[in-house]
């Protein structure tokens, strides 16, 4: 088991917190395991938000997290659908027109995360997840 879950599941889980910031936190964990450098969380503009930036080796990677308590209906990283994919593009286009050219390289990854209440967390990681839509 990887450390940082064991020391997820060690600290008391605020009550108040959501399941999806929750998930988000584990995945930041996740990644910085992997050994992401975390830019910037929550980054979020008129056009829509994205969950995580962050920098794996020069290229700059565009998360989305998904988190549910099941996968009944659909599993999270299917929710990341067309219209999603389309609106995290258009979001992370605005965050790169900040850099000069040429631009980092770039791609869009998705976090999925499957946690059942008083279970430990399933997470599931899919690189480069989707193409840019621009």
């Amino acid at each position: 088991m990887l450390t940082w879950l064991k020391n997820m599941l060690a600290t008391e889980i605020d009550p108040q917190e959501t399941l999806g910031r929750r998930g988000e936190n584990a995945a930041a964990k996740y990644l910085r395991e992997l050994g992401y450098r975390i830019i910037t969380r929550n980054f979020a503009v008129e056009l829509g938000e994205i969950d995580i930036i962050a920098r794996d080796g020069n290229t700059l990677v565009f998360v989305e997290v998904k988190t549910r308590a099941d996968d009944a209906i659909a599993t999270p990283e299917e929710q990341v659908n067309e219209t999603k994919q389309h609106q995290i593009t258009k979001v992370a286009k605005l965050y790169m027109s900040r850099y000069g050219v040429p631009r980092p390289p770039a791609r869009f990854d998705v976090v999925s995360i499957l946690w059942p209440q008083g279970r430990e967390p399933q997470i599931k990681h899919l690189i480069d997840a989707f193409p840019a839509t621009f």
